[in-house]
């Protein structure tokens, strides 16, 4: 496979695309599922949002943000993978207030629509720091004054402070820009493209964030 960014750990193999869901439970021991409906439900999302999903793998955040919503909502995934496209399309097919756009979202893109919410979970961070600016820029761009754009991620901390059994989980699995990614303030950042109003719920001992961020 030929990686755009070779330290990446975002651009999967087919292999991985073909099975990312059981992949994700089995790394997880099980507990992604729970923790996904989890992080989903404190996304408050309203049975009328338009909300985009940036990276939307098979669609299975997707498929869950639908359980609180309307047939008037409106939820578009964005992915390369081609086989992340037929499982989502697949998964989705009963549903037509959900679409697939495939697209990169590494570069700048513009769509027709804008959102209330943006989501994007476990994705901005395996991007060099200079190309999550593009993912930033293209967020609020597609949301409507606002919306939030809502980052399920890892959270900030001090991998030298970690218990010594999940620093070298941390350091076995994650690729580079993992590690350059849990050193930045996130807040201080998206400030800086217009964001504020922010909002925060952790997970796994709070190394696992979701970040709301308001476009002004």
């Amino acid at each position: 496979m030929n990686k755009r960014y070779p330290d990446s750990g975002v651009e999967l193999s087919k292999f991985a695309a073909k099975h990312y869901d059981s992949i994700m439970n089995i790394a997880s021991f099980g507990l992604y599922n729970m923790f996904i409906q989890k992080a989903i439900k404190d996304l408050e999302v309203k049975s009328n949002d338009k909300i985009l999903d940036l990276g939307c793998g098979t669609g299975r955040n997707i498929l869950l943000m639908n359980k609180y919503m309307s047939d008037n909502s409106l939820l578009v995934g964005l992915d390369i993978s081609e086989d992340m496209e037929k499982q989502f399309n697949f998964n989705c097919k009963q549903f037509l207030n959900i679409k697939f756009i495939n697209k990169r979202i590494d570069q700048p893109f513009e769509l027709e629509q804008k959102f209330d919410k943006i989501f994007i979970s476990f994705v901005i961070h395996g991007f060099p720091h200079e190309i999550r600016k593009n993912i930033i820029n293209n967020a609020y761009n597609h949301l409507y004054t606002g919306g939030a754009f809502n980052i399920l991620d890892f959270a900030e901390f001090d991998m030298n402070k970690m218990p010594f059994h999940h620093r070298l989980i941390f350091k076995k699995i994650e690729c580079k820009y993992a590690f350059d990614f849990i050193k930045k303030d996130w807040k201080n950042i998206l400030e800086e493209y217009g964001f504020d109003n922010f909002k925060e719920s952790f997970y796994f001992k709070k190394y696992v964030r979701l970040l709301k961020a308001e476009k002004l």
